[in-house]
């Protein structure tokens, strides 16, 4: 069966076609389990109110009762004003020193699958450039929420994609996370990702197969876009190649300065086969080589001098408990009862939400909340804010996450993978990697665990762009980039015109605001 992703281009798709390929089964290995734990990463609420980017305000001389003699100097004052004045105001982008940005994504890399496999590239981009040690993903730790944290720099209860799937609670509709792929509504709520941002600002982007990368954001587009089909197979290593070799010419055809590229696996194996298999083993081996092909193409494209590369992921993955003797089953649970439920999200991993009916929020709250020692349920209002999910408006009344190994089932048990991930983001096999090079970044160096949320700011510092208000700090990963990269970004100020850009005619506001002031002189005296 074939599948089908879709190119958007200003306004118009293009079908492209894809042979699909089956998943072969091998015996799984024994399982080798990491015993360390982490922690908590600290983060910061840096919320920055917009503004709007400031210029100057010219008063010009009075052109009343015009003489033969000073006619001539009044017209060169008022063109010059006229030329000069949009410069302070508008800022015009420097075409010359700025670098492209490539982010990759793959989906469900957790932090050690390099150490269990030999992975050449990636232990080449350790060396060439900058590798965490981990990164904390954002909770809950689902494939869209995580990865529009990473465009956005927000918190998931910030930006408010709380769920890989839509879900109304008045009308009881919960559509699939392909299908909420293409859902605007869901997507577009009030954030604004780095495509929208980067675009706005006189940049062009693109989003390859990237959550979130289809819709457009109060009303614009990303510039090229390509969506999944429906039956997509993930696994197809030659197709990854051609994705690598399109997005290629995105940055060499068509002038893009960011693109944003994503890959299904190691996710989709480690949910099947378990994080411990043999099947993932070889996935991650299959990452490593397509690395590996997408440096070879960025050299052979003329692009290793100007374009920075972030290798990265939304979430690591944790074997599931299947035959545990105390599986977290709310069909079981004494007094409790869905006829006082008006609304569930449940059956996805170890997370849930409830909507109790009316009346029934404190009896259900009563019943569910000791009933079993693998099981945390919250009054919304009550719920862990070091989780930084909560507060949304489309976040129910009562909610839940369950232990690691456990997952939650619903009326009945129909969840049997061997994988899963969406648990507790301080765990850490819910950690995933960072890696980057590029001519921004420095080194050999390896630097400490630090949040996903941050990974904007830096994005944006690369860029030379105005961020969005955030909750990321650029003085977490500031000190990846070499010292010429970082000297030559803009402060994170809205009110502050992006760095890169220009101010006509050279770039540099005290001549521009000189001139001015020497042309209505002249006026004056004339």
């Amino acid at each position: 069966m074939g599948t089908v992703g879709t190119i958007q281009r200003a306004g118009r798709t293009e079908s492209h076609s894809h042979p699909a390929r089956g998943l072969a089964a091998a015996s799984p290995s024994p399982k080798r389990r990491v015993p360390e734990r982490g922690r908590a990463e600290s983060g910061c609420l840096a919320q920055r109110p917009k503004a709007p980017l400031q210029g100057t305000c010219l008063e010009l001389v009075s052109l009343e009762n015009p003489s033969i003699m000073r006619r001539p100097a009044v017209l060169l004052a008022v063109a010059l004003a006229a030329l000069l004045a949009p410069a302070v105001a508008a800022p015009v982008r420097q075409l010359s020193s700025r670098n492209k940005l490539l982010l990759v994504s793959f989906d469900g890399f957790r932090w050690n699958y390099d150490q269990d496999v030999d992975t050449p590239n990636l232990d080449a981009m350790a060396l060439e450039g900058v590798k965490a040690r981990y990164m904390t993903p954002a909770f809950i730790t689902l494939t869209s929420p995580c990865h529009f944290t990473l465009v956005t720099g927000k918190y998931i209860e910030n930006h408010g994609v709380v769920h890989n799937m839509f879900y109304n609670t008045s009308s009881k509709l919960k559509l699939p996370y392909h299908t909420t792929l293409g859902v605007q509504g869901w997507w577009d709520n009030g954030s604004v990702p780095i495509w929208v941002t980067a675009q706005r600002q006189g940049l062009k982007t693109g989003s390859f197969f990237y959550p979130g990368g289809n819709v457009t954001y109060q009303g614009e587009a990303v510039t090229l876009s390509r969506k999944e089909g429906f039956l997509h197979n993930y696994k197809d290593e030659a197709e990854w190649r051609a994705n690598i070799d399109t997005v290629m010419e995105w940055f060499t055809q068509e002038g893009l300065d960011l693109v944003t590229l994503y890959f299904g696996e190691p996710d989709s194996t480690g949910h099947r086969y378990g994080p411990e298999s043999q099947e993932r083993k070889e996935m991650v081996m299959q990452v490593d080589r397509t690395v590996g092909y997408l440096r070879d193409r960025i050299r052979l494209s003329g692009l290793e001098s100007s374009l920075n590369l972030i290798i990265t992921s939304d979430h690591g993955m944790s074997t599931v408990n299947k035959n545990a003797s105390d599986l977290v089953e709310l069909h079981k649970v004494s007094n409790f009862s869905f006829k006082d439920i008006e609304f569930e999200l449940l059956d996805y991993g170890p997370n849930g939400m409830l909507l109790p009916k009316e009346g029934m929020l404190e009896k259900v709250y009563e019943v569910l909340k000791d009933a079993h020692p693998r099981l945390h349920v919250y009054k919304k209002e009550n719920f862990p804010k070091s989780f930084h999910y909560a507060n949304h408006s489309r976040v129910t009344p009562l909610l839940m996450y369950s232990d690691l190994g456990y997952v939650i089932h619903g009326r009945v048990n129909v969840q049997f993978n061997n994988g899963e991930h969406g648990f507790d983001n301080k765990l850490m096999d819910m950690k995933t990697i960072f890696r980057a090079t590029g001519p921004s970044f420095k080194r050999g160096l390896e630097v400490e665990p630090f949040e996903s949320v941050h990974v904007y700011e830096l994005m944006c510092r690369l860029l030379g762009i105005v961020p969005e208000a955030n909750d990321g700090l650029l003085s977490t990963l500031l000190p990846t980039l070499r010292e010429e990269a970082g000297d030559a970004a803009p402060s994170t100020s809205l009110a502050t015109p992006p760095s890169g850009s220009a101010l006509l005619p050279s770039g540099r506001p005290h001549l521009v605001t000189g001139l001015l002031v020497a042309a209505i002189l002249l006026a004056k005296v004339a």
